[in-house]
């Protein structure tokens, strides 16, 4: 998975392209916790290239929810497709999670 980031004054917004899976999850989790340190925990991870997520990929994205919440943030995500909605309804994670409808939207959500 090819994960592409864009810096916003002091926010980074990942795009990951590609379904997140067993395969991808721990260098998803790794990549993402250096970007939370490098940024602050002003991090938003942008969906629209993320066509499938399994049970692990789902895991990872909990896991770097869970350490932005210890130290006070939240993950945001935006542009997630019904699907990866529905999902995140169905496990209870979507409270986990903030989502907004764009990155704009997601980054605007710091200040």
């Amino acid at each position: 998975m090819e994960m592409q980031t864009q810096q916003r004054g002091a926010v980074i917004v990942v795009r990951p392209d590609g379904p997140l899976t067993v395969v991808e999850a721990d260098s998803f989790k790794d990549r993402m916790a250096e970007l939370m340190r490098e940024n602050l925990g002003r991090v938003v991870v942008d969906a629209s290239a993320l066509p499938y997520v399994d049970s692990r990929g789902l895991e990872s994205l909990a896991e770097v929810a869970q350490e932005l919440a210890q130290s006070g943030k939240g993950l945001k995500v935006c542009a997630a497709n019904e699907t990866l909605r529905q999902v995140l309804d169905l496990t209870g994670l979507s409270t986990q999670f903030e989502h907004f409808e764009d990155a704009n939207s997601a980054v605007r959500s710091f200040l």
